[in-house]
């Protein structure tokens, strides 16, 4: 028999000046790991923490019990995607499974790896899926995308009533949890003749 060597796929992330992000990543088997209490800050404190290093405006977010996406938009023309989704998963991770230890939590059984290293994990092994967002009409895509999330999952009736996301930053001008930068996304939408997202 011939023996063929194993194929390895790269996922290849484009960093291009100007366009916007679209990121999801799940949660280590795709368990609804972040309905685990903290869990949530702890990512929130993540991405704060990135965007001030990586400088890149969030514009809009949904925590899931088993994922997230976020859209991002990258303020300075030379970055890195990649360094931006290690930095939020893997600060993430380090605070959410070390809280569980000080706690003695049952759920870390449920994070083992079986490997020396990692022993643990939070979060699906890789770096998560990104799109880029070329033009106004994928961004907007994009966030009634992310906002609607809990209700085609059932989780709740309107979009604005699940409190960890930004729809109620975009749809009731209201404060969410993280901060949405909407000054340039406003202003690219009035370049293209359009005045609201919905």
């Amino acid at each position: 028999m011939e023996n063929h060597p194993r194929r390895i796929h790269r996922y290849h992330r484009f960093n291009t000046p100007g366009h916007a992000h679209f990121i999801t990543f799940s949660c280590y088997h795709n368990q609804p790991l972040l309905n685990i209490a903290s869990a949530k800050e702890f990512l929130e404190s993540s991405i704060n923490e990135s965007a001030s290093k990586y400088s890149f405006e969030l514009w809009a977010y949904v925590f899931m019990p088993d994922h997230i996406h976020i859209l991002i938009y990258p303020v300075v023309e030379d970055y890195s995607i990649s360094d931006i989704l290690k930095s939020i998963k893997q600060s993430s991770s380090r605070k959410i499974i070390n809280a569980l230890k000080m706690q003695g939590s049952s759920v870390l059984k449920n994070l083992e790896t079986g490997l020396i290293s990692p022993k643990f994990r939070f979060w699906q092994d890789g770096g998560g899926y990104d799109r880029s967002c070329r033009n106004i009409e994928e961004i907007i895509n994009s966030i009634n995308y992310i906002h609607d999330n809990p209700v085609k999952r059932g989780l709740v009736e309107k979009a604005e009533e699940w409190y960890w996301s930004s729809a109620k930053d975009w749809n009731e001008n209201a404060d969410g949890l993280l901060l949405i930068q909407k000054e340039l996304l406003a202003a690219i939408m009035a370049q293209n003749g359009i005045r609201s997202l919905f």
